[in-house]
């Protein structure tokens, strides 16, 4: 369904083009002209965001292969290196992994809104089927994805995931096998999922254009669920569906760029920055939001080989929906009873993506097995017995009858109820992936908020405390000496850099004579490690590995509970990890009585478990202070956690000082857009 295009070129080269190879009126007819329903709402705008995200994924994911080692040894580092030295490669890592959430974000809306007004119904149906394709596409591309930081969870996740596979009959251990390139999660499955990764994408966006072509030829649905009959029914695709599309798409934009710039951690597992560790298990191995109903679905039954055929079928009768929907009248809004269960089926799918968020145990796991029998039975028994049963109301005779305005009054409501929605399941990932410990009191930090900033001596401060106490055990193997003078930092010259780096001996060669040789640091290098391996730093702590300091304060998270993660991304509060690094290190106290601790480990309230293997490290007056600062305990605590902070997120004050323009350019525009898609409508209405 192509518009009527009276496309004439003027211009002598595109008219030698068009002779040949019609491309600029095949654009003009099917974006230009091409007939669109007037009575379209904003749900309709998640199909150019769509596009607009399949774009920006494409095009950062590109940029940021080539920055990418896909070796299990070099992985988790080549991706910090391209967040730390790239030129705005922090940008490209937030646009990418927020643009990951974001997109399914997206599809998600643009699904439920075709269920709503039954966008899947004749003549559809290969438009719907094409979609449910691009989804199944998505997931893979997603969990692939996810996989290549090579992270703790990513590593498991990967486990977990690849194993199902599995429990198909005959073939399923080889499959595996296949998937891993040996027989464990190695760098062999890191090579396969990148090379899949970087390759799907361009598969999806091939779908995609067999998407826009079925749509072009069945002509849009729209909400009143009925055919366009005459001219006054439509409008031309541009100016106006391209307007209104241009402020929906800003809108979100808004949105997308919270993200980026003031939660970039926010939709991000706290495990994901440890490297990938084969010997130690994560406590709760959850997958990323966006694929928590259909592990709730797959965790809620017993046999695994059933989990799995339930987990891909609860996909699958998407692919089916044009058949076993058999009424008449299209669009909910004219179905009250479809209306009232629609939105009870969207109630059973968040409350399903809480479970998966759950442990598998107790009252999750029978509340698991209810909502995916709920789940099913909306499309296996409801919608069939509903087309036979429901009488629906009077539709309208045609789009020209349709009211606009009343639309709008109900959208802002149902938005915030989204975003209420995507808060609870945030929620409930982050109890389920929170050990069970004492919450560290939240404490302020200068660098909190749209503003905030380091303190620079706090970090220089930290820097001593680092220095002198913590260097003896822990690395900073993420930071080089020269990034003590980089903008943002503890605000030394390049000169002063270079001095403190000469007062480290780093191990270097081989020389003309094939020996190593020790020399002074110089600005290049990194902070040299305590331990020439592990199994010495080992050896040197009662068998227990000190962690590098590099990412601690990202590596390391606990709950906050309902309605605190709520607010926490309206407060762009991201703090939990210096909250429990200064906690950590204020928590030593006095066995409490009746409390047994392992030999060798000591009472600390805020760890996991409270018996931990490092001795308490700093005390008061350990550190003496040049600045005059009180050389307390809560003072050296607070100083060692900010200054950490600085060493996870060197870019910090980069990223939400280009934030600030980001937004005021963003909420500018959609102004403009708004006001001008108002211009260009009032002639239409």
């Amino acid at each position: 369904m192509s518009g009527p295009s009276d496309f004439q070129p003027t211009n002598p080269v595109i008219k030698w083009i068009e002779r040949r190879l019609p491309i600029f009126g095949l654009v003009h007819s099917s974006f230009v002209a091409y007939p669109t329903p007037r009575n379209l709402n904003y749900w309709w705008t998640f199909g150019a965001i769509l596009s607009m995200m399949l774009g920006l994924q494409i095009l950062t994911g590109v940029i940021l292969a080539m920055h990418y080692t896909p070796n299990a040894d070099l992985a988790f580092r080549s991706v910090e290196a391209l967040v730390r030295d790239v030129n705005y490669g922090w940008l490209l890592r937030n646009m990418h992994a927020a643009g990951a959430s974001m997109f399914f974000f997206a599809v998600y809306v643009h699904m439920f809104r075709g269920l709503y007004y039954g966008s899947y119904k004749e003549p559809r149906e290969v438009l719907w089927i094409l979609g449910v394709i691009i989804y199944l596409l998505m997931m893979a591309t997603g969990f692939m994805g996810y996989v290549l930081p090579w992270g703790q969870m990513s590593f498991w996740g990967a486990t977990v995931i690849t194993n199902l596979f599995s429990a198909i009959p005959y073939v399923g251990d080889s499959i595996v096998t296949l998937l891993w390139g040996g027989y464990s999660v190695g760098n062999p499955t890191l090579n396969r999922f990148f090379s899949l990764h970087y390759l799907l994408p361009f598969l999806i966006a091939g779908v995609v254009v067999l998407h826009v072509w079925a749509l072009h030829v069945a002509g849009q649905n729209n909400p009143a669920g009925v055919e366009a009959k005459t001219e006054k029914d439509v409008v031309p695709f541009t100016p106006y569906a391209t307007i209104k599309d241009m402020f929906g798409v800003s809108c979100f934009l808004i949105f997308y760029a919270w993200f980026i710039f003031y939660m970039p951690n926010y939709l991000g597992d706290a495990d994901n920055y440890i490297p990938a560790n084969p010997g130690v298990t994560p406590a709760h191995i959850v997958p990323e939001w966006y694929y928590l109903p259909f592990y709730a679905i797959l965790r809620s039954i017993p046999n695994k080989l059933a989990g799995v055929i339930a987990m891909f079928s609860a996909i699958v009768v998407l692919a089916f929906l044009p058949w076993l929907d058999t009424a008449k009248t299209r669009s909910s809004k004219y179905r009250p009873l479809a209306k009232q269960f629609f939105w009870i089926f969207v109630v059973v799918c968040v409350l399903l993506g809480y479970l998966g968020a759950q442990p598998p145990e107790g009252i999750y796991v029978i509340a698991g097995r209810i909502l995916t029998v709920c789940y099913f039975g909306y499309f296996l028994i409801l919608l069939p017995l509903l087309s036979r049963i429901e009488t629906p109301r009077p539709v309208p005779n045609s789009i020209a009858d349709d009211v606009l305005a009343k639309y709008g009054k109900k959208a802002a409501s149902i938005v915030v109820a989204f975003v209420i929605a995507g808060g609870f399941l945030a929620g409930g990932v982050q109890n389920a992936r929170a050990d069970e410990q004492e919450a560290p009191p939240s404490q302020t930090w200068s660098f909190a908020g749209p503003f905030g900033k380091y303190d620079r001596g706090s970090l220089q401060r930290g820097l001593k405390i680092y220095k002198e106490v913590c260097s003896n055990c822990h690395a900073l193997s993420y930071i080089a000496f020269r990034n003590l003078a980089d903008p943002g930092g503890p605000g030394y010259s390049v000169a002063q850099a270079a001095a403190f780096a000469s007062d480290y001996k780093i191990k270097d060669g081989p020389n003309d004579a094939g020996d190593m040789f020790d020399r002074p640091g110089r600005p290049a290098d990194y902070f040299p490690s305590p331990f020439p391996n592990e199994q010495a730093a080992r050896a040197a702590n009662g068998g227990g590995l000190p962690p590098d300091l590099s990412l601690i304060t990202k590596a390391r998270s606990y709950e906050r509970g309902f309605p605190r993660f709520i607010f926490d991304f309206f407060t762009q509060f991201q703090e939990q990890g210096p909250n429990y690094v200064s906690a950590i290190l204020q928590g030593y106290k006095k066995k409490p009585a009746g409390v047994e601790l392992p030999e060798g480990t000591y009472y600390n309230e805020y760890f996991p478990g409270h018996a931990i293997k490092m001795p308490q490290p700093l005390a008061k007056g350990q550190v003496t202070y040049d600045d005059g600062s009180p050389a307390t305990l809560e003072q050296y605590a607070h100083d060692i956690a900010t200054f950490l902070m600085w060493t996870a997120e060197p870019q910090m004050e980069a990223r939400k000082h280009l934030g600030l323009q980001v937004f005021v350019f963003l909420i500018i525009f959609a102004g403009l857009m708004y006001f001008t898609k108002k211009k260009v409508w009032a002639d239409a209405h």
